[in-house]
């Protein structure tokens, strides 16, 4: 395979800390490759090295000559005057420029300049390419191409940034947590678009079914070392189990032979002579080894709930709305003692606008939330990361409380309870300005948690979190002794948390769907293509009475042939295929948002896709005579 990058003993550090160090891997010609690591081991810097956005304090980083490399950063940034459309193609790709400027003079009423950009875009063959663009702006709900960048939030600049980097069409791609502010829709047609691609990828994320279904291989930084599983996510999970059982077996033998050892260097001050040098070497070496950390594998924090009584919340016609947008309207429930619910559904649907409202935090327009007099909430929310910077980390949960409650009389100290989320002795007295966005996430959940809440409430808590750290948050959630609502685009944590969804739809429409997400995704592909065989089926019926009036009735039916049968049997699937398409070009049509080209456009492919339909259903009716 061709090689596309090497890096090649990279080491990097911060003052005294030591990122990591002699790291060496590859990335060839087709490699689809997932970067995992804790928080706070450096994958974000790692990526802006390999980027040029950083510097390193020594080894080498060589990419193939003229290849095409496009990054997509975890907190994009661009010049706040750009437009969201200029900001889409802000690139140096010739064809994607001229394209930008195409659309730009698309814009303006008197169309200037426009004639040399259409012979330009013809010579080019740039059409297919703002095709292609257009489609990948309109998966990640990419409408306002006027807007100004400065204007966006931190989710929609993500969006626009990758747009920028699919658009590009880079040989090389590397992603920072590509699947942050993605909704569920977005994230699986990216996952799908990733994996199709013939490209070359390299990425940090915390999506495990994401990294499951796109990357080949997995790259692990541990201990400031890399390890590498040739395998997806499933494959790393068994061989990285295992190779922690050989390196905590390792350690265990090295730290009973330091024993035998040290008490040797104590009992033998001649020993340090030339002859028994090879052996005071030897004992340094095995002294290093025997004090590396041991990893703990999977850790059960079975924290005592406050007690809960039997009346939770009850939702009594609940309405709410932000002009024209319907949130909730006339919504009831009654949430039942120890739920555990999901609620997912596209960005802009009002899932963190319903959770703000059973807080309290935002007035519904009319009902109301009954909440019962023992709940006793913990609530995340994706805006209440704030701490005093220049606090220590055991300091800030501390303030909380001095120690967190197991029930039966046992007790867990503040620094035994960080430890569990993946805060080491050394990290718990750093202060907070020190640590990493992931690991100040990590930080507000431990100040969630240690207030003993026996209602949970997380709005997004997946985001910049490891998957160390999500696989200790899953194991505590699945043993939590109390109630549940998580708001979540991470369908792995999904499944294994929450017992029930409530959907949310767009303009009110929610429904509960009694299983986890993968469930529920299984289910909706169903009801689909239900859906498409029943327009079929209709569009048969309404015209099969003719044809089949005009065979004699004493006429012998002749037998489909089997070249003929799976015709017959593919042609209902793209007639509901065509029908589908019809209707979204006909909402579109009447949408009143299209250009005049684009109008223009879809009332052409309209008038195509109506022929087509004509045609396959006449040829649909022939061989249903004989089916």
């Amino acid at each position: 395979m061709v090689s596309y990058l090497q890096v090649d003993k990279l080491t990097k550090s911060f003052g005294d800390k030591l990122l990591f160090e002699d790291v060496t891997f590859g990335v060839a010609q087709g490699q689809k490759i997932g970067l995992i690591a804790k928080n706070g081991a450096g994958k974000t810097t790692l990526l802006n090295i390999i980027a040029g956005k950083e510097d390193y304090d020594a080894g080498e980083v060589t990419f193939r000559k003229d290849l095409r490399v496009g990054y997509l950063e975890q907190s994009p940034t661009y010049p706040e005057d750009l437009t969201v459309l200029q900001a889409c193609f802000y690139s140096t790709n010739e064809t994607v420029r001229l394209i930008a400027a195409y659309e730009e003079a698309m814009a303006h009423p008197d169309h200037a300049g426009l004639d040399d950009l259409l012979s330009r875009m013809d010579s080019l063959k740039a059409w297919d390419y703002e095709q292609k663009a257009k489609r990948i702006l309109g998966r990640l709900n990419i409408h306002d191409f006027d807007q100004r960048i400065g204007s966006l939030s931190g989710g929609q600049l993500k969006r626009v940034a990758l747009a920028n980097v699919l658009i590009t069409e880079p040989e090389l791609i590397i992603l920072d947590e590509p699947t942050n502010h993605l909704d569920l829709e977005m994230t699986e047609w990216l996952e799908d678009y990733l994996s199709r691609a013939n490209i070359s990828i390299l990425m940090v994320t915390h999506d495990r079914y994401f990294l499951d279904r796109v990357c080949g291989e997995i790259i692990e930084i541990d201990n400031r070392r890399v390890y590498s599983y040739k395998g997806n996510y499933a494959y790393y999970l068994e061989k990285r189990q295992e190779r922690v059982e050989a390196m905590n077996a390792e350690v265990e033998r090295a730290r009973n032979l330091l024993r035998k050892e040290l008490d040797w260097m104590r009992r033998q001050p001649q020993a340090r002579g030339t002859k028994a040098q090879y052996r005071i070497d030897a004992f340094y070496e095995l002294e290093k080894k025997a004090r590396q950390p041991r990893e703990l594998g999977s850790m059960n924090l079975d924290m005592k709930a406050s007690y809960i009584g039997s009346k939770i919340f009850e939702a009594s016609h609940v309405s709410k709305r932000f002009g024209d947008i319907k949130i909730t309207e006339d919504f009831n429930y009654i949430f039942a003692r120890y739920e555990k619910m999901g609620i997912v559904g596209n960005n802009g649907t009002g899932k963190s606008t319903f959770i703000k409202m059973l807080m309290g935090e935002v007035e519904p327009d009319s009902g109301s939330f009954d909440v019962g007099e023992t709940v006793r909430f913990g609530y995340y929310s994706q805006e209440g990361l704030r701490f005093d910077e220049r606090m220590t980390v055991i300091d800030v949960v501390q303030a909380i409380a001095e120690y967190v409650d197991l029930g039966n009389g046992q007790r867990l100290g503040v620094s035994q309870f960080l430890s569990y989320f993946l805060f080491t002795p050394d990290k718990q007295h750093n202060y907070v300005y020190k640590l990493s966005g992931g690991e100040k996430r990590r930080l507000y959940l431990c100040t969630v948690l240690m207030r003993s809440p026996n209602f949970l409430v997380l709005d997004e808590p997946t985001n910049d979190l490891d998957i160390v750290t999500l696989n200790v948050l899953e194991e505590y959630l699945r043993n939590f002794k109390g109630c549940l609502i998580v708001v979540s685009h991470d369908r792995y944590f999904m499944d294994k948390v929450v017992d029930h969804l409530l959907v949310f739809k767009g303009n009110a429409d929610i429904k509960e769907f009694p299983g986890n997400y993968s469930q529920y995704r299984e289910w909706k592909q169903a009801r689909e293509i239900e859906e498409r065989e029943a327009a079929a089926s209709r569009t048969s019926r309404n015209a099969a009475p003719e044809k089949r009036s005009a065979r004699s009735d004493n006429e012998p039916k002749k037998k489909l042939t089997f070249k003929e049968r799976k015709e017959f049997e593919a042609l209902e699937t793209e007639i509901a295929a065509l029908e589908a398409e019809k209707a979204e070009l006909e909402a579109a049509m009447s949408s009143g948002t299209l250009s005049p080209d684009d109008l223009l456009a879809k009332s052409r492919r309209i008038a195509q896709v109506i022929e087509e339909i004509d045609e396959k259903t006449m040829r649909w009716l022939e061989l249903s005579e004989y089916e």
